[in-house]
């Protein structure tokens, strides 16, 4: 397969076929897991669904900001693109360098984890079964993008309808099912703590700023990209209220609290004592559904910085015939592989990618926010913009307190992954510096 830098992204996406990208991303594993520790910040019901509701709307508001960037600055390199023109080379640099060492390929390896572990349950392959089914999900999913856009597109779109029809049918079971006469009686000694319960409800929504990679290759993005992210994560929104309105009623918020597999119970309640078995295989199908659409925007950046920087030249190369970035689908599973690698040595590897990739990712979601003050002041002729965020400057401001509060709490509140990830970023900075002078 001929791979030259001769060609460029094609759109090839329409608005359902990128928002599918987007919710596949987002509507993945943490549905499954992280209610419970929402509902132990949750003092009534209320509180519980009022936190997924203002979940929805928080990631609306950063989506209006994210559609004026990206529809008025339509780039395969996303963010990357926004903070290189924001704020110049080496901050762009620095974003590449850690999504790809970092944020995507953390993420990556953190839903091929549980992906194995699920899968284990099923069929266990040895002492390092999660390791091993995590890395044959990389390898068959990477493969699946070499092979070519259209292929993972339209997988991408089956994966995300299953999901999205699982989670509805699910919801919808759990709705118009009894309640169950066991459910335990509230405690009286919690007390609603709304900042710690939204950490883990915008974890659950994080992903949908994916969408911005795709504005090279969605067609008509100047007026379409709005309506994908409005889509996208209005599709979200009802789904996360369907399930868990369905966990209230079938298990309680006492039972919330104190479950670990929600999902199982869930499923146990309404079809029996097969559910195990049915939640394993829906996890599974939501962790592909996240990591292929995770493999599609990653290495979108990949090739955008390889497209900048003559010492990674190699990144930035598009196959024509694919229409996909070869080379950066290469290196980005790569070093995916090799985070598996790390992880299997680590007792808790789950929570040790997501320790990892925190405070990176919303670091940068700060600074992407904030490329946007810089592009209304160098150009203020409304004119010239498709896509406006309404309520300007009120609204990027709410979204970069909201960001600046969740970096906090994503250094203070975590593990050494933390830290580690932090490291790895600060290792671009030499990177940079000898790029630089390859330029000259």
């Amino acid at each position: 397969m001929e791979n030259t830098d001769r060609g460029r992204p094609r759109p090839t996406f329409n608005n359902l076929s990128a928002a599918a990208v987007i919710i596949g991303i987002v509507v993945g594993i943490g549905i499954f897991r992280l209610p419970s520790m929402v509902a132990q910040n949750a003092s009534t019901e209320l509180h519980y669904l009022g936190f997924w509701l203002a979940g929805g709307l928080i990631s609306i508001i950063g989506a209006l900001c994210y559609a004026e960037l990206a529809s008025n600055k339509p780039d395969a390199g996303g963010e990357y693109h926004f903070l290189t023109e924001a704020y110049g080379p080496a901050v762009g640099f620095l974003f590449s360098w850690g999504r790809m060492s970092v944020i995507q390929t953390g993420a990556i390896a953190l839903t091929a984890f549980i992906l194995g572990d699920y899968a284990t349950t099923i069929y266990p392959l040895g002492p390092y079964s999660s390791s091993v089914y995590a890395a044959l999900t990389i390898i068959t999913l990477t493969g699946l993008n070499i092979w070519g856009t259209q292929p993972s597109k339209n997988t991408q779109g089956l994966l995300t309808s299953l999901i999205v029809m699982v989670l509805v049918v699910a919801g919808t079971a759990g709705l118009i099912h009894e309640p169950a006469t066991d459910v335990a009686p509230l405690s009286g000694d919690v007390t609603s703590s709304a900042g710690a319960a939204m950490i883990f409800v915008l974890l659950t929504y994080g992903g949908w700023n994916e969408g911005v990679y795709l504005s090279a290759e969605l067609k008509n993005v100047r007026k379409n990209m709005t309506r994908v992210l409005l889509l996208a994560i209005t599709t979200i929104t009802f789904l996360y209220l369907l399930i868990n309105a369905a966990y209230i009623q079938i298990l309680g918020l006492e039972t919330l609290r104190n479950s670990d597999i929600i999902g199982v119970e869930l499923s146990n309640r309404i079809i029996g004592s097969g559910g195990a078995l049915v939640m394993a295989l829906i996890v599974i199908v939501s962790a592909l559904s996240t990591a292929n659409a995770t493999i599609i925007t990653g290495a979108r950046t990949n090739y955008a910085m390889g497209r900048d920087f003559s010492l990674l030249r190699f990144l930035g190369r598009w196959n024509k015939t694919a229409n996909a970035p070869i080379n950066a689908l290469l290196l980005q599973g790569g070093i995916a592989l090799g985070l598996v690698g790390l992880g299997s040595f680590t007792q808790e590897a789950v929570s040790t990618m997501v320790d990892y990739t925190a405070p990176v990712f919303w670091f940068f979601i700060l600074l992407t926010t904030g490329s946007l003050f810089i592009f209304r002041t160098n150009s203020d002729k409304k004119d010239d913009r498709s896509f406006s965020v309404p309520l300007y400057p009120l609204t990027p401001i709410i979204f970069m307190l909201i960001c600046l509060y969740l970096l906090y709490s994503s250094v203070v509140f975590t593990g050494t992954g933390a830290l580690v990830g932090i490291g790895i970023l600060l290792l671009g900075l030499p990177l940079y510096y000898v790029a630089q002078r390859n330029q000259k």
